[in-house]
């Protein structure tokens, strides 16, 4: 059956190593040398060329990544590219004259019978590097329908996020790169688990990890492993580290599960002392065959040891400064772990943290002394740091549960719009819509009660029962003068409240876009009529984890800028108290220099030397462009005035129906969705906030537009098409 699209491994060769991945050829090199492996085929990189020829996808996936200067892309927007690519994965299957010769082989290979279905790109598991874990595998698939469809999505995983983030190290360009697949017989032991014939850190050891059941659980990092060491020139045991073990992996009806671990098992080692020292043996075998120190994936079948893969162990390479990608894969969650995480950001972090701002919110900085002031300013700065790193720890990895969810999604709907998902999780509560229904209710007062815009805008107080509900709404989320919510009084005039009001009073109301409820219900019931049983109940806690997760994108910010709001205001008591010692003409004054003078009546304040202008450098004059391209984030197509935001002070001056152009839509300045025709950002995004809420109004929003704040002026119009993630500029200096 060797033919051009599959090669059994027993009838592979040397030279094929180009054609049947690197992960191939290791098995068959394993299988030669008298190791006993599982049945497997090879599906080579020549039906991977042949289906994106044959089908568009290869031009799809060159559009793609020459949308944009891939060193400009932000780790969002690598995100939503992987996810545009996979889902052209999804939905273009293998052309008929592909189809039928693989189907059939597959049968005849396999029958009906459980297998994995592995990634072997051509440069994978190689001697200088292995990239590990940033393809994807999938185990427990029956049929050959079905292993085609894993296939597809394995291929679609040289496209992934974490693997465009390594694109100079895998060389990854359409034309170069390719995908072969590894088809195995799935071997479904009692314990799995992965050997190390050095010890990475070690090399007078050897390390043997194992879990009950299935390995799926170790690799993905949801199951502890058992853990040895082993003296590797007297062959003995010297460590032995036990996990807690309280799940292991499982095969269901269509795939894998974690399940809670037998009682009978949760106080036994997954392995006996023997058993560790015969993986072991193993895992030198595997190395002296190679030449090379070798990482090895084995399982036990009742007493019978099958060798799954192996690979050289690479030396971890040190990250260049700056070089941020191994956080952003920290960022990828199990279900499992998210749920864990969920459980302490909402019943510990977000309760403590509402609390530590209402506990500083209750204490006036006006009524401090000087040097209680400064030791408040450091207090609240000292809380203030410590939130921002609870942000970044754990409430950022909890927002990858949108990504998950949206994966599960397109994996299973195969919708043509691969951001669907977002629909299903519209209309979710969100701090920053109640927000904007305030500001509703006032506009709406405004708009009933005879004379009082007319007084508003003559720079009236605000009369009752308006001047109420603006006390109330100032109290919980501030003057909106300030990029953090909550403060205020952070611009000499704060009227940028009162023009908000204005401005929606003197148009119909505004609301997100009605039909979402109805819709995000159809997708809700489409989407759960795909699953039954335990995995109906699954894929119920993963939509109910996603909208909490989606939920969170919004509200973790106005939490944080509350307390960022606290250390604001002290700090303008600071300003306030101190400003008969402020040099004439200084501008800013460094918070350290505030405290300094604090508690040194004697110490003479210095100005801050002028910050650098924040926004990008201004391109050539000489570019005669009229679009400009970026991320569609929002679709629709809208027109008018552009509005440029470069500082808070700018939003004092938006008007109803301009395009909002800036750097960044801030989450505490999405109050401005209600009053805008369209959102042009240069940070790029899908669950960037200013995609989240312009979704939530209907609006069209193209993001990750290059310069955008440069190359576009307050006034010229602008088209925004949010469906192709294009920008004209019909007026101005382009």
């Amino acid at each position: 059956m060797n033919t051009k699209w599959i090669v059994p491994l027993e009838a592979a060769g040397p030279k094929d190593r180009p054609r049947i991945g690197g992960k191939g050829y290791a098995l068959y090199r394993l299988l030669s040398g008298g190791f006993t492996v599982p049945k497997a085929v090879c599906v080579t990189t020549a039906l991977y060329r042949a289906y994106l020829r044959r089908t568009g996808v290869g031009e799809r996936i060159l559009m793609e990544l020459n949308r944009k200067q891939f060193k400009d892309l932000r780790w969002e927007e690598i995100w939503d590219s992987a996810l545009r690519i996979r889902s052209l994965f999804l939905r273009k299957e293998l052309p008929q004259a592909l189809e039928g010769p693989v189907k059939k082989a597959l049968h005849a290979q396999f029958g009906n019978s459980p297998v994995a279905v592995r990634s072997s790109a051509p440069e994978e598991d190689a001697a200088a590097v292995s990239f590990a874990g940033l393809h994807e595998s999938f185990l427990n698939v029956r049929g050959a329908e079905a292993i085609i469809d894993s296939i597809r999505k394995v291929w679609a995983s040289l496209w992934s996020d974490a693997a465009l983030l390594y694109r100079q190290e895998l060389k990854l360009g359409v034309d170069k790169s390719a995908m072969a697949v590894v088809v195995q017989h799935l071997v479904t032991g009692r314990a799995s688990g992965v050997a190390f014939s050095h010890n990475p850190v070690n090399p007078a050891q050897g390390v043997v990890e194992a879990v009950h059941g299935l390995n799926q659980g170790l690799v993905d990092g949801a199951v502890a492993p058992d853990r040895w060491l082993i003296d590797r020139q007297r062959r003995r045991i010297v460590g032995h580290t036990a996990a807690e073990r309280r799940q292991w992996a499982v095969a269901d009806r269509s795939g894998v599960r974690l399940e809670a671990l037998p009682a009978e098992l949760q106080s036994k080692a997954p392995l006996e002392t023997a058993e560790v020292l015969q993986v072991f043996g193993l895992a030198l075998a595997a190395k002296n065959h190679f030449g090379s120190p070798q990482d090895v994936e084995w399982t036990f079948a009742e007493r019978k040891l099958h060798l799954l893969q192996s690979r050289p162990i690479t030396s971890g390479r040190e990250a260049a400064e700056g070089d941020q990608r191994s956080w952003y894969l920290s960022l990828k969650r199990s279900f499992e772990n998210l749920k864990e995480l969920r459980g302490r950001i909402e019943n510990e972090l977000i309760p403590a943290m509402v609390a530590a701002a209402d506990e500083l919110a209750a204490l006036d900085p006006g009524r401090l002394d000087d040097a209680a002031l400064a030791a408040e300013i450091r207090r609240r700065s000292e809380i203030n740091s410590h939130w921002v790193s609870v942000y970044w720890a754990e409430f950022i990895p909890y927002a990858h549960g949108v990504r998950l969810f949206g994966q599960v999604y397109n994996d299973s709907v195969h919708p043509a719009d691969p951001y669907e998902f977002l629909t299903l999780l519209g209309q979710t509560p969100m701090a920053g819509l109640e927000r904007n229904r305030l500001i509703d209710e006032m506009a709406a007062l405004v708009r009933t009660i005879p004379g009082m815009a007319a007084a508003l805008q003559a720079g009236d107080p605000p009369a009752a029962p308006l001047a109420a509900k603006l006390a109330a709404f100032i109290d919980r989320f501030g003057d909106l003068s300030c990029p953090a919510s909550g403060a205020r009084h952070c611009i000499e005039r704060p009227e940028t409240l009162i023009n908000v009001i204005l401005q929606l009073a003197a148009h119909p109301p505004s609301h997100p876009q009605a039909a979402p409820g109805a819709r995000a219900e159809d997708l809700k019931v489409a989407f759960l009529a795909r699953f039954s049983g335990a995995e109906r109940r699954r894929a119920e806690e993963m939509l109910d984890l996603a909208r909490s997760s989606y939920q969170l994108r919004d509200d973790d910010n106005i939490h944080l800028g509350r307390i960022e709001a606290q250390l604001t205001a002290a700090l303008q008591e600071a300003r306030r108290r101190l400003a008969p010692r402020i040099p004439d003409g200084a501008a800013e004054i460094d918070p350290s220099e505030l405290l300094l003078a604090l508690e040194n009546p004697g110490h003479q304040l210095r100005a801050q030397p002028p910050a650098a202008k924040a926004a990008a450098p201004a391109p050539a004059r000489t570019l005669r462009a009229r679009q400009l391209v970026g991320q569609p984030a929002g679709p629709g197509i809208a027109r008018g005035p552009a509005r440029v935001i470069l500082t808070p002070a700018d939003l004092a001056a938006f008007e109803a129906g301009e395009i909002l152009v800036c750097d960044a839509v801030d989450p505490n300045m999405t109050f401005f969705a209600p009053l805008s025709a369209g959102v042009v950002e240069r940070r790029g995004g899908m669950l960037i906030h200013g995609a989240i809420i312009a979704r939530e109004y209907g609006l069209p929003c193209v993001t990750g537009v290059p310069d955008a704040t440069a190359l576009i002026e307050t006034g010229d119009q602008l088209t925004v098409d949010g469906f192709l993630g294009i920008v004209t500029v019909a007026t101005g200096r382009l």
